[in-house]
């Protein structure tokens, strides 16, 4: 008997009922196909082409605002009034107002000493400013460090304070609204707040104080991020085309048009009055920065935002860091727009203009749609149609406006757009998690208040992360990743199907994205390294 004779092995009455079973299946897909199959996944094509046209729209809206604020804007120092400090003989320092700088850390082994550095280096008259380090630590050798390097400072004259507590409720949010209870708080006016890896210029006071003391209805100046590990790997310069974008236009036109725009948690400065009139820190999501941003906005507080004051800090160097930062800014946004939706509709101290910028172009597409339609069209029903072929999209749905919006987005950094390629197929990767935690946030399953602090390297980068990428060589299972890797292998499925029998010639698309989702099931994203 051969080994390859299969009728010699397996009998005949088994053989008849699997082919049986088959054509039972074919039949039953059949039957199926025109009455159930054809039109949901028509009504789903038609869905993902409206939230593509809302998705467009609001791209584009954005591009012509940035191009006039750009050709004939003014300069923040012309919208708002703006005067230099100057030095006042006869009162001497007390003109200047008291500033407090906020640092909340949790185990930043890496980054401690360059924060506090920074904050300590702040240019400000130094009776009149006090540094405030919020230690969540558990790691006591950490906390003991930490403390260390305070006293350190304090040995120098600055007027530092180390605080601690006995718990970490509320995360960071709890970390901030604690810092703000204490005694020494009560004489400060303004609060500036950056996270363990920001370091901000001597002079960010000087550039900041002096908006919020001429501008009464002023609640906060915001600093842009400028990124210290961009060039480090190809996911670190993905990060930085997204985020530029959001920096570059979003930022910009919410500011020059005084409508609305979130707070970044970090390289900010508040009136701590509007602070408190907001009702103070909130951890009832992982965002509490745009909470308190809407919570304050729809008390009628003006925000500023100043592009050309940047603060150094740092991307995540790891997939693993970037997949839980992104569950975060994902899944906060959306819970926080479950909770507040009615409370922004209800509210009569801002404009409609107002409401239906934050409710529908903040929230909607920008932090929902945008996620959405991203993975559910672009690697789910758009790859769906190829196995469908009654069902069809129509070509400025499938090509032109996602080209567009690609490359709205990609000019805010001119420097990467030869790595333009990469970093959609790299987006649309993210979009499966963005996609999941938004769904997370709206309907607050179980993951919807999960915060993960973000792995930082600070000057210890290229050594950390040479250790931390042959530690994960002897943990390859932890680096396996099941959603990236089923969606790899359904696109690369129907990749195959449409190189043989398919009509809508999609394979190259599919099968680059299937790569692209088999390379992030690896967890090898952060390891390919791009020619600068």
């Amino acid at each position: 008997m051969e080994l390859g004779d299969s009728a010699a092995v397996i009998p005949d009455s088994f053989m008849g009922y699997r082919d049986d079973i088959t054509m039972q299946m074919t039949m039953i897909l059949d039957q199926i196909r025109a009455p159930l199959i054809v039109p949901v996944l028509r009504l789903a094509v038609y869905i993902c082409l409206t939230m593509s046209v809302m998705l467009f729209v609001e791209r584009v809206y954005m591009g012509i605002v940035i191009s006039l604020v750009k050709l004939f804007g003014r300069k923040p120092e012309k919208r708002f009034k703006w005067e230099p400090m100057k030095d006042d003989i006869e009162h001497g320092n007390s003109v200047y107002p008291m500033v407090l700088v906020q640092i909340p850390m949790y185990n930043e082994r890496e980054v401690y000493q360059l924060s506090i550095g920074a904050a300590c280096g702040l240019s400000w008259p130094s009776d009149r400013i006090v540094i405030q380090v919020l230690d969540d630590s558990t790691d006591p050798t950490i906390k003991d460090l930490v403390e260390k390097e305070c006293s350190r400072w304090a040995s120098k004259g600055i007027n530092i304070k180390y605080e601690i507590r006995d718990n970490r409720n509320g995360y960071k949010a709890g970390a901030l609204k604690e810092g703000m209870k204490k005694s020494y708080v009560k004489s400060c006016d303004y609060v500036a707040i950056f996270d363990a890896d920001f370091q901000p210029e001597p002079d960010y006071l000087w550039r900041t104080v002096p908006f919020l003391l001429h501008n009464p209805k002023l609640a906060l100046v915001q600093a842009r991020w400028k990124f210290v590990n961009s060039d480090e790997c190809l996911m670190t310069r993905m990060q930085e085309m997204s985020l530029d974008y959001h920096f570059t236009v979003e930022q910009e036109v919410g500011s020059s048009t005084y409508a609305f725009f979130g707070f970044n948690g970090t390289a900010g400065i508040w009136r701590i009055s509007a602070l408190s009139e907001a009702g103070g820190w909130k951890d009832r999501t992982t965002v509490e920065d745009m909470d308190l941003a809407v919570r304050a906005s729809l008390k009628g507080w003006k925000f500023l935002y100043l592009g050309s004051l940047k603060v150094k800090n740092e991307l995540p160097s790891t997939f693993k860091a970037y997949r839980y930062q992104q569950h975060r800014w994902s899944c906060g946004p959306a819970n926080l727009f479950r909770k507040m939706a009615f409370e922004i509709m209800t509210n009569k101290n801002v404009t409609l203009w107002k409401k239906v910028h934050v409710i529908y172009s903040f929230f909607v597409v920008r932090k929902i749609v945008a996620h959405i339609v991203t993975f559910i069209f672009y690697c789910v029903i758009l790859p769906a149609t190829v196995l469908v072929p009654e069902v069809t999209v129509p070509k400025w749905g499938a090509v032109y406006i996602p080209s567009i919006i690609t490359l709205l987005n990609a000019v805010g950094t001119p420097r990467s757009l030869h790595l333009m390629v990469f970093w959609i197929l790299f987006e649309n990767v993210m979009s499966l998690h963005r996609t999941k935690a938004t769904f997370i946030g709206l309907l607050e399953g179980g993951r919807v208040n999960e915060w993960i602090v973000t792995e930082k390297l600070g000057d210890l980068k290229a050594k950390s992360a040479t250790k931390t990428l042959k530690k994960l060589r002897f943990r390859f299972g932890d680096r396996i990743h099941v959603l990236e890797l089923g969606v790899g292998m359904y696109l690369f499925f129907v990749g195959c199907y449409d190189v043989f029998f398919g009509k809508n010639h999609y394979y190259l698309y599919l099968f680059a994205q299937a790569i692209a989702f088999f390379i992030a099931g690896l967890g090898q994203i952060g390891t390919i390294v791009p020619n600068s």
